[in-house]
């Protein structure tokens, strides 16, 4: 099985953005925990972060033929972003929206999620690991 796991907006900065909201971790430990996880479990794992909406589509789209799943963390665009959303549903694969914090008790904006409407699952406020998480779910039901 390869997964393409996609990071929006500011994921880049984790360790240093609002730690007590996101923890000290920083991204490349997240990608090595990543990484990790899905070597142990036989699973081929490609990491991908950007801070712009469109390249979020275009990597969205290289999914289609590529990839069996996706685990995305769409950061803020999850709450704003028709075009994502799209764009998961144009390639119809098995997706987990993934939230390192709770977001069901922060802010009310962050109350609206348009990429769930294409998403298998969401797991959120499971730090860092709703990552592995996410990547069991789709081993176990995929």
């Amino acid at each position: 099985m390869k997964i393409k796991v996609i990071n929006g907006p500011n994921l880049n900065m984790l360790g240093i953005r609002e730690p007590g909201i996101y923890g000290v971790e920083t991204y490349d430990s997240l990608c090595e925990k990543i990484r990790d996880h899905a070597g142990s479990k036989g699973v081929e794992v490609v990491l991908y972060q950007s801070n712009h909406e469109g390249d979020l589509v275009d990597e969205i789209q290289n999914c289609l033929g590529d990839c069996d799943a996706i685990v995305i963390n769409p950061g803020a665009y999850t709450h704003t972003s028709i075009a994502i959303l799209d764009a998961a549903k144009a390639v119809s694969l098995p997706i987990v929206e993934v939230h390192i914090s709770d977001v069901s008790a922060r802010e009310d904006f962050r109350q609206i999620s348009y990429i769930r409407a294409a998403c298998v699952k969401t797991v959120s406020g499971h730090g860092t690991d709703g990552y592995l998480e996410a990547i069991d779910f789709l081993l176990e039901n995929n």
